[in-house]
């Protein structure tokens, strides 16, 4: 949104530590977060046990709006807040049993390779300005999970993609906006794995496909980004149109065998629409790390939503 910063220098500049022991705020929903009896901060490691059969996480894609929107007036629409939201605080329901851990690709963290966080307690990034003073003071205490951190590495090496690590990052709001809506007790360890400068879609879904075990392991893998961003068409209604073309061409992308799914977005920018939608990419990206997790299974959309007048939707997969 307009008010999002895009300096990765500047972002981790803003980065507020000192949050452990807080306490999130409490958010008004149907339904949150699960305590784990029992779940160390650490998260899945290479030991982990599998999954049942039938237990398998899924991965989605979800829109995660703009700046701090349910937690401040941005100017939405009730029903386009209303919608969204609802949809974001039910979402703890999707897995069949409660993840051990979440994994969140956020389309705000980019490094030269693959990142991941490392630290047990990740402060907040407020990785946006011009905000209401309530916009810092937004807390998301969830732990960290470095044992994961060190299972994706592994994982990543195994498929020889080259990946690094950050002791110090801390949550953007792609990851503690929207999953501060899904989970309000910030109960479930989780971190960020980054995006990859150059935001090459073949890159991003064949790291998404080395990251496959992790859903037999208890892990739930969550892209955060925005199915249409262009900043300069929020407002502009004229954009609605190349918004709808795009929005249908990922719905029905998303549902396709993984041969012929992997193909078309491996080429998305020449997709109806494409461009107008997403100038820059980066929140598509996280999209095409959870298609390349999904493997087998077909997608579908699960959420149809606007943002300002223009469609956005939310792809499931598993």
């Amino acid at each position: 949104m307009t008010s999002e910063r895009s300096d990765g220098v500047t972002r981790r500049a803003a980065i507020v530590t000192g949050i452990a022991g807080a306490t999130v705020a409490a958010v008004t929903a149907s339904g949150g977060g699960q305590a784990l009896g029992g779940q160390s901060a650490s998260g899945a490691s290479s030991s982990s046990p599998r999954m049942a059969t039938g237990d398998r996480m899924p991965v989605v894609y979800v829109p995660h709006g703009g700046g701090p929107w349910p937690f401040v007036d941005l100017g939405m629409k009730k029903t386009e807040h209303d919608a969204l939201a609802d949809y974001l605080k039910g979402l703890h329901a999707l897995p069949k049993i409660p993840p051990k851990s979440l994994l969140v690709i956020s389309a705000h963290w980019e490094e030269p390779v693959f990142t991941v966080m490392t630290s047990e307690r990740p402060p907040m990034l407020y990785d946006y300005y011009g905000f209401p003073p309530e916009s810092y003071q937004i807390t998301w205490p969830a732990p960290g999970a470095p044992k994961l951190a060190r299972r994706v590495r592994e994982l990543l090496s195994k498929a020889e993609i080259a990946s690094g690590e950050d002791a110090t990052r801390g949550f953007d709001h792609g990851t503690f906006v929207p999953f501060k809506l899904t989970y309000p007790n910030a109960d479930i360890p989780t971190i960020q794995l980054s995006l990859k400068v150059g935001l090459d879609p073949e890159e991003h879904i064949a790291m998404g496909r080395a990251l496959q075990p992790l859903r037999d392991e208890g892990v739930f893998i969550l892209g955060s980004g925005l199915s249409f961003h262009n900043m300069n068409a929020f407002r502009d209604p004229r954009a609605a149109g190349n918004a709808g073309a795009f929005d249908a061409w990922l719905r029905e992308t998303s549902t396709l065998d993984q041969t012929e799914r992997t193909r078309r977005l491996s080429a998305w920018a020449t997709a109806p629409g494409a461009r107008q939608s997403h100038p820059r990419e980066e929140h598509l990206l996280p999209l095409m790390v959870v298609a390349g997790a999904a493997g087998d299974d077909r997608g579908g959309p699960a959420f149809a939503g606007t943002l300002f007048g223009h469609k956005i939707s939310a792809i499931h997969f598993g």
